[in-house]
């Protein structure tokens, strides 16, 4: 082996271990700037809200059919999956740029010239031909400080990132499909009671015009007893155009119509089982929240992103070259003795650029800085968000067992009224009271058990679809 070969050799592998080198920020995740955990009673045994499926946690038929129709159809998860695709994409583009791009290349060139052209001893015109067929590498730069490792690194953190944000939006929708059928479920039966209190309040208003007509009753009585039928059938109109609206923001999120069938059967009066919340969460348990991995993501490709500014300030390698054969005549083209070759290094050395290779690598730490402030508000906002479930999941049962109880004594006191009525002891005005009270704490109590619900739903979106580490 001559000796300019050895050289050329050895700085080759000179140059390829230098391709190793990356001038990327060592990374560091950032402390979490919220307590260690939770404090919250234990409500039984706790099931394993990471290991299982939306399917498991929401164990309702008519819950896991509404769920399945809208992951199959909504139009936000399909953009969302696009986006990870693209991202995806984007990322074996960026990937391909650590390795040369080779290309098979054939050609020929005719030329006629006129005698004498150039003062040559040719006299007559002149007539040639060139084929070629080559195999070559057209500007691979050698990755010698690592700024295109440090792209490829930053492409497939902002890749990670979009996959992790199409995860958050595939739990937003379960949360949002399970929070607006049980919305459906309670307005329905808000509906229910409306119409239940119309034909009461209608009974009792034929009653008391009986009485009315007959001397017994007295106007402000009448009048009172249309006052709450009136005030009752408002309320009809307006549950039903809840319920309407509900079947439609329903329709939405699942892309489609909702079979009737589960418009139909949808009511809170029924067992809602839900997992039961363990005693002193850990905090760190938000790190698995898919948009708080998608913020650490886009921290990684902000810190890679540094690497490539640094790199910029450093000398780059491009390298051009090709082999194969040169012949004037087709036939003799891979014949004996016509092989040829180019190569063709580029040295690049920055010297003056006016300060921008300086401006970008502010721009990169600055942004390293931001994706840093985005990810601990990310998870603030998230423990905030988990910790007001938490304190809802503790009182809402106390509030539920005290509606009941309210709704109770007002079912007796309205029983009371009504039978101290007919038998002359107290008059209309006493029954109307007790029948609004006793209408206005069966509404509370609807409300509540629907609040009480949304809670566990709160919490299983909040904790990124469980709460087990």
């Amino acid at each position: 082996m001559n000796k300019p070969l050895r050289l050329s050799l050895m700085a080759l592998v000179t140059l390829a271990t230098l391709s190793g080198c990356t001038l990327e920020p060592k990374y560091e995740q950032p402390a979490m700037p919220v307590p260690a955990n939770w404090n919250v009673p234990a409500q039984g045994t706790a099931a394993n809200g990471a290991d299982i499926g939306w399917k498991t946690f929401f164990n309702d038929p008519a819950l896991q059919q509404l769920v399945s129709l809208t992951l199959a159809n909504n139009r936000d998860l399909r953009v969302a999956a696009l986006n990870v695709e693209s991202a995806q994409a984007q990322f074996d583009v960026d990937r391909a740029a650590l390795l040369p791009t080779v290309a098979l290349g054939a050609g020929g060139t005719g030329a006629h010239l006129p005698g004498g052209l150039y003062n040559t001893r040719t006299t007559g015109p002149v007539t040639y031909h060139q084929y070629q067929a080559n195999l070559g590498v057209t500007s691979y730069e050698l990755d010698l400080f690592g700024r295109v490792r440090s792209l490829r690194d930053e492409g497939l953190e902002t890749y990670l990132q979009t996959d992790a944000t199409q995860r958050a939006t595939q739990i937003s929708l379960v949360a949002e499909t399970v929070s607006g059928y049980l919305s459906l479920c309670a307005d329905r039966d808000l509906l229910t009671l409306a119409q239940q209190t119309v034909a009461s309040q209608t009974d009792s208003y034929n009653l008391t015009k009986a009485s009315f007509d007959q001397g017994v009753a007295t106007t402000q009585d009448l009048a009172q007893a249309e006052t709450t039928v009136r005030s009752a059938q408002a309320d009809v109109a307006s549950y039903s155009r809840q319920v309407r609206q509900d079947i439609n923001a329903l329709n939405l999120l699942a892309g489609t119509t909702v079979p009737q069938a589960l418009i139909d059967g949808a009511t809170l009066k029924r067992e809602w089982h839900f997992p039961a919340i363990p005693a002193g969460l850990p905090s760190d348990l938000l790190t698995r929240r898919p948009d708080i991995v998608a913020a650490e993501h886009a921290l990684k490709a902000a810190n890679a992103n540094i690497g490539a500014a640094r790199a910029a300030f450093f000398p780059s390698i491009t390298l051009t070259g090709q082999g194969g054969t040169t012949s004037a005549k087709l036939g003799d083209l891979f014949s004996g003795g016509t092989g040829s070759w180019s190569f063709m290094p580029t040295l690049n050395l920055p010297i003056f650029d006016g300060g921008v290779n300086r401006a970008n690598l502010t721009i990169a730490e600055v942004s390293k800085k931001i994706e840093v402030a985005r990810y601990e508000k990310a998870i603030q906002q998230g423990f905030e968000e988990v910790s007001d479930g938490l304190a809802g999941q503790a009182t809402y049962q106390d509030e539920l067992k005290a509606r009941e109880l309210d709704t109770a004594a007002n079912q007796r006191n309205y029983d009371t009224s009504e039978l101290r009525y007919k038998q002359g002891v107290d008059n209309y005005l006493n029954v109307l009271v007790a029948q609004r009270s006793l209408y206005a704490a069966q509404q509370a109590e609807i409300t509540t058990r629907l609040g009480q619900l949304n809670q566990t739903i709160t919490l299983y979106k909040a904790l990124g679809g469980g709460w087990q580490p």
